[in-house]
């Protein structure tokens, strides 16, 4: 018998049934699981029979109830069979059609899909264009610049391209290929961008000297325009002044040194003045510089770039720094060499304004300071070579105009005028040089002679020339003649002109009116004092100078001298520096003239006693004659006439002057007459010799007692004969015993007669008595005379021993 269901095996069952009924076919394996893991798989399976049993009942009465509607339903389904099977077959009719119609289309559709596919390939293909076109534009835009040589735009174009477009296209293969080519394009602009700056370098260089002498012309007309403007009237004035002295004095003649041809080699022709001087820009292209300082700057060269260039611009420097050889032959040499100097630097300081830091202010400084010193030292060497005033006259105009034009830059110009002081004494040089041949030249030529005038106008142009006032010379009639001779205005003139020549170079060298008056009176007395007074004393010491043409150089002289005072007030009239001044250095031409003078008067003297000196050669005394002659000797007549119309010269001397020439002729004659008398190779003196010479020398006398030139008081001429007399009246009178007594004593008779000259002239008339009186000897008078000639010649001895002991 079967065991009791327990309650919950059935509640378990009946579960599992409920899910059975309720629960999806796929998912009744868990379920139908936990009915086989239990024991009551038995008991369920009868359950589930009963329950399936319920269900087949439950069907069974549904479908008694529903069977009727089922047959109706079947024959229902039975009509739609037929009606289906006519649809079934238009369907398939209809599909067949269908199909056929279809493959048109569908052959349509695989078109429209090719074209739809070509479509996006195409747009795809225009979108990758679109991105590579403006890089293949750039590079033909690249390729075209680099053609036509348009490098900076190049690079431009390229900077572009490589930051811009190249990226947004790196994935292509032609872009990886331009991207490496852009390194050697980079190469290629620098060395063409270089190229062309070395060409601009070479350019620049060669016409370096135009645009300086544009420059300097630019200058020149603002020089020019100051004039205009500021009418300077004072000589050394400032920056651009004009010569302040020009036409201020009518005295300037065409035989001046200087006014061949100076200082006008400088001056702008009118027509150029009206024109305007272009500028450096004008005249240079700058753009390879830039363009080349702009290509190494994007390219990160920018040092290197301003090293190269301001090493090449040193070279070129110290090229125009080197002058010419022969550069002081010619005032165009010079200014070639400013030239270059001024275009180099003006060029630099253009590149200087405009390049923004190729070149820089210390830079500039150090090349100007380089090439001031060079320049400095070549004109220095070069300027010494010239030996032409109007050269270097034209040369400071230049150095000026040079120093000008480069201060208008702004570069510092003081070193070049402390030079032009230097060539200054350099230039008073070549103008002492040069006024020493025109002295010589108007001395040379001069006829030593009073200038004669014959009417009003003929005086008044001469008086005009030299100032010279004499109211009695005035008073006198037509015609009459100045006291002076042609070179004392000639000499006037030419001092003058000197002055003007030194007041030319002190023009616009930026000295103080004391400063230009302290330079020309310094000139002018070394003109007097050393240039005219040489001439003076060349022509004073000449061999065939004449004792006329001394006593016209004396007279000469004086009036020269007279005129320092004139030139003094010239001097202050071209300066307006007034003598009172301080410091102001005074004119030495009166002592210039008083030396001058002095020695024509020893001249004079000397010329009288060379003159007395060749007559006294033609003395033929006989010094055996046994009596004297009746009247002196003819040469010593012939020397007192020479003597009397020489004199009669001497009326325009100064009166000291003649006297003092008159008593030198005198006492020179004396001692030359003395000397005449006791000179060696007169060995023997007879009485009648004696008495002859003392005819002669009282025809001295006598000329000394008429007063050849006026002013000598009493006797005073005759005491230049008073040794000689007392002389020949001691041996002519024979008065030795008073001699010998008086000898010493103020009163003595017989003062000036010196114990030795006596001995000597003794010892002469001694020989003479031995000799002529051989036989004579033995008779009582003449043993006497020739006793008391030895006793005379003992104490005369005597004398002598006691004065020199």
């Amino acid at each position: 018998m079967a065991e009791p269901e327990s309650p919950e095996t059935a509640a378990e069952h009946e579960r599992i049934l409920r899910e059975v009924d309720s629960t999806d076919t796929a998912c009744l394996g868990p379920t139908l699981r936990s009915v086989y893991d239990g024991e009551e798989h038995g008991r369920f399976m009868e359950k589930l029979d009963a329950r399936i049993r319920n269900h087949d009942r439950e069907i069974e009465k549904m479908c008694n109830f529903h069977y009727q509607g089922f047959v109706d339903a079947i024959t229902e389904f039975l009509k739609v069979r037929a009606e289906a099977q006519k649809l079934k077959n238009q369907v398939t009719d209809t599909n067949r059609k269908l199909q056929m119609e279809s493959k048109k289309l569908v052959g349509a559709m695989e078109e429209l899909k090719q074209c739809r596919l070509q479509q996006r390939n195409i747009s795809a293909t225009v979108d990758k264009l679109t991105q590579c076109l403006p890089v293949l534009e750039m590079d033909s835009k690249l390729r075209e610049q680099m053609k036509s040589k348009r490098h900076y735009p190049a690079l431009k174009t390229l900077e572009h391209l490589e930051h811009l477009h190249l990226p947004q296209v790196s994935h292509y293969r032609f872009c990886k290929v331009m991207v490496d080519n852009i390194p050697k394009l980079h190469e290629e602009i620098k060395e063409v961008s270089m190229s062309d700056l070395k060409d601009f370098l070479e350019s620049i260089r060669k016409h370096s000297d135009k645009i300086g002498e544009t420059a300097m012309k630019q200058a020149q007309q603002q020089r020019n325009l100051g004039n205009v403007v500021s009418q300077p009237s004072k000589a050394g004035g400032r920056r651009f002044k004009k010569d302040a002295s020009a036409g201020s004095e009518p005295e300037v003649k065409s035989t001046s040194p200087t006014s061949e041809q100076d200082s006008g080699i400088l001056d702008v022709e009118d027509e150029e003045e009206d024109e305007e001087v272009p500028g450096a820009q004008d005249l240079v292209d700058f753009s390879p510089v830039y363009r080349c300082l702009h290509i190494y700057s994007v390219l990160g060269a920018r040092d290197s770039f301003e090293s190269y260039y301001r090493k090449q611009r040193r070279k070129q420097a110290r090229l125009v720094l080197q002058p010419p050889s022969n550069m002081h032959e010619t005032l165009g040499g010079y200014r070639k060499y400013f030239n270059q100097i001024v275009g180099f630097f003006v060029i630099e300081d253009h590149v200087l304004h405009t390049s923004q830091g190729l070149v820089d202010r210390v830079y500039i400084d150090e090349l100007w300071e380089m090439a001031l010193s060079k320049t400095i030292a070549a004109l220095r060497t070069h300027s010494s070579y010239c030996s032409d005033p109007n050269l270097i006259l034209d040369l400071k105009n230049l150095i000026v105009l040079f120093a000008d034009t480069l201060q208008g830059y702004g570069f510092p110009v003081n070193h070049l005028f402390d030079l032009l002081l230097e060539i200054r004494d350099q230039y008073s040089e070549t103008l002492l040089k040069k006024w020493a041949g025109a002295f010589r030249n108007i001395l040379d030529s001069d006829n030593y002679s009073p200038i004669p005038v014959a009417n009003e106008e003929q005086y008044q142009k001469m008086v005009g020339q030299f100032p010279f006032h004499d109211p009695e010379l005035e008073k006198q009639p037509f015609p009459k003649k100045f006291p002076f001779s042609e070179f004392v205005p000639r000499v006037y003139s030419q001092i003058k002109e000197f002055i003007y020549a030194c007041l030319k170079f002190s023009e616009d060298l930026h000295l103080s009116s004391t400063e230009v008056d302290d330079m020309i009176r310094k000139s002018t007395n070394l003109l007097l004092t050393r240039t005219l007074s040489n001439c003076l004393q060349n022509v004073i010491k000449r061999r065939n100078v004449g004792l006329t043409e001394l006593v016209q150089i004396i007279i000469n002289t004086t009036h020269l001298e007279k005129s320092c005072r004139f030139l003094e007030e010239f001097i202050t009239n071209i300066t307006n520096v007034l003598p009172e001044t301080v410091h102001t250095t005074k004119l030495y031409g009166t002592t210039t003239f008083k030396d001058a003078r002095h020695a024509a008067e020893e001249e004079i003297y000397t010329n009288l006693n060379q003159k007395i000196d060749q007559f006294l050669q033609l003395a033929d005394y006989d010094w055996m004659a046994v009596e004297a002659g009746s009247k002196a000797s003819d040469y010593l007549v012939d020397l007192i006439a020479f003597l009397r119309s020489t004199f009669a010269v001497f009326t325009h001397l100064p009166g000291k002057v003649a006297q003092t020439a008159c008593m030198s002729a005198c006492k020179h004659l004396a001692t030359s007459l003395t000397q005449l008398l006791l000179e060696a190779e007169v060995r023997q003196l007879s009485l009648g010799a004696l008495q002859q010479f003392n005819l002669d020398v009282a025809e001295c006398e006598q000329f000394a007692r008429s007063g050849p030139v006026p002013g000598f008081q009493g006797d005073t001429l005759q005491l230049a004969f008073i040794d000689l007399r007392q002389l020949l009246d001691l041996f002519l009178q024979w008065d030795w015993s008073t001699y010998l007594a008086d000898y010493g004593q103020p009163t003595c008779k017989y003062l000036r007669v010196n114990p030795t000259t006596a001995l000597i002239l003794l010892e002469k008339m001694k020989d003479t008595s031995r000799k002529n009186n051989v036989f004579a000897q033995f008779r009582k008078n003449e043993r006497d005379k020739q006793k008391l000639i030895d006793t005379v010649a003992k104490q005369l001895r005597g004398l002598i021993n006691t004065h020199h002991s």
